[in-house]
């Protein structure tokens, strides 16, 4: 049977709060769906135990689900990978440290009824650090300004999409995946919800400085050709800049006027116009290593095993054989 629900969520190394996790789910959609639902777990990679966690919550209720990844792939890959999963009638997206609570998700599923298409959260107040909320806010409030489609502020990838709008993520193929910026280019009708995202259960944070910077580079570079038409801008100035200064040492020429002589002034010059040339070389550089991402054409994820899927594979796998057959 094809559940009404499905909740999908990434997880790396949280033994710690999966039981909670699992716990606090089951009792929230039984006291606030009548739809049936499927939780699909994506283990990208868990080197702490958290697949056998996994597995034997499906042993428990077949409910629980689980994709094994061959190695870890990132948070937006695993994501992906439950999009690709899930066959309810809606997707829900969150992930697996409690950050997103699953008490919100009655709210997510009353929306979804009323009629919107996507449903997400948006952060009004978050218990990390002062340097992490003040990164996160500027990303966000430098990516409105500058991304050609309309992004939520604060809006991460917790979420609930109706399955029109899942499909249509599943056929996009692009390799640095942003899913909440794909989520606002597809359209459709939308509604924020604001929730207080909570302190980690458990554990250290996953989502490194570096992997926070790649993201928010997809972010920008997906979204906005900004980047490359600041070199346009930056050398339009510094040309500007060359005119000015050549324009003023043939001024103080012809008319005798004392001018300082001196290297600092060149040397700062030559700096600048070199420094803004190896930025813009930098921009274009990324640019062309995401265009070089696509033409290799590598899968997004590789799956070790599933969990649950079982029987729907038996069935894609008659279907393929009846269809052969007819074919011949």
């Amino acid at each position: 049977m094809t559940p009404g629900i499905s909740i999908v969520l990434p997880v790396y190394n949280e033994r710690e709060t999966l039981g909670l996790l699992a716990e606090r789910l089951s009792q929230v959609l039984q006291e606030n769906t009548e739809d049936s639902f499927e939780i699909i777990f994506v283990d990208d990679g868990s080197r702490d135990g958290s697949d056998w966690i996994i597995d034997a919550f499906h042993e428990k209720d077949p409910r629980f689900k689980a994709v094994h990844f061959s190695r870890n792939f990132g948070h937006q890959a695993a994501l992906q990978a439950g999009l690709d999963a899930a066959s309810g009638a809606a997707v829900i997206l969150m992930d697996a440290d409690l950050q997103d609570p699953p008490e919100v998700l009655a709210k997510f599923i009353e929306l979804w009824k009323e009629g919107y298409d996507v449903v997400y959260a948006v952060r009004k107040k978050r218990k990390e650090t002062l340097l992490k909320r003040g990164a996160y806010a500027l990303f966000y409030r430098t990516m409105k300004l500058v991304a050609e489609i309309d992004v939520p502020l604060d809006a991460g990838d917790f979420c609930l999409m109706d399955r029109r709008v899942v499909n249509i993520l599943t056929s996009l193929r692009e390799r640095n995946r942003f899913l909440r910026g794909l989520r606002s280019w597809v359209g459709f009708k939308q509604i924020g919800v604001e929730y207080e995202r909570e302190a980690r259960h458990a554990g250290d944070p996953k989502y490194t400085l570096r992997k926070l910077i790649g993201l928010a580079l997809s972010g920008y570079i997906g979204f906005s050709a900004m980047p490359l038409r600041m070199a346009m801008w930056l050398g339009l100035c510094t040309a500007g800049m060359g005119f000015v200064v050549a324009a003023w040492a043939v001024f103080t020429k012809l008319a005798g006027v004392y001018s300082p002589i001196g290297w600092a002034s060149t040397i700062a010059l030559i700096m600048f116009v070199g420094g803004v040339q190896l930025l813009m070389l930098g921009v274009i550089g990324e640019y062309l290593s995401r265009v070089y991402d696509e033409v290799r054409q590598r899968p997004h994820y590789l799956v070790r095993s599933q969990v649950g899927f079982e029987r729907a594979e038996t069935e894609d796998n008659k279907k393929r054989e009846t269809a052969a057959i007819a074919s011949n």
